[in-house]
């Protein structure tokens, strides 16, 4: 079972940047679907940014497009989400997830919160105007 931590998160004023990380103790991190969600106060858990580990496909959400970029770290076992141009909008309690992929199914599949069954703690972030 993949366990998964998260890390980076903090304030940061809008136009700011932070780098968040999610470890995951794994041997099998290269054959892995992961995507970056997020969860506002009273809004539903939306996904970010989703990548698979075996050959690096990913896809954004539009509002986060240019702005964000996700990748990994085969030597740490880490997935990373750069975020620049930080918005207020983006303030958010961020998790990342992790399922078992051998392709890449496409962000139809990997946007859905449903998809995953491991999570991480999630990490907060704030940015303000």
């Amino acid at each position: 079972q993949v366990q998964l931590a998260e890390s980076g998160g903090g304030s940061v004023q809008a136009g700011g940047s932070l780098r968040l990380s999610c470890k995951a103790s794994t041997d099998s991190f290269r054959r892995l679907c992961m995507t970056w969600f997020r969860q506002a106060p009273g809004k539903e858990r939306e996904a970010v940014a989703s990548l698979y580990t075996g050959d690096r496909s990913s896809d954004y959400a539009a509002s986060v497009r240019g702005r964000f970029i996700i990748s990994q770290n085969n030597a740490e076992n880490t997935l990373y989400l750069q975020m620049n141009s930080l918005k207020p909008e983006d303030t958010a309690t961020y998790y990342c997830a992790a399922g078992g992929c051998r392709s890449w199914p496409g962000s139809q599949s990997t946007f859905k919160p449903s998809t995953f069954q491991v999570w991480g703690q999630g990490t907060q972030v704030t940015v303000s105007s």
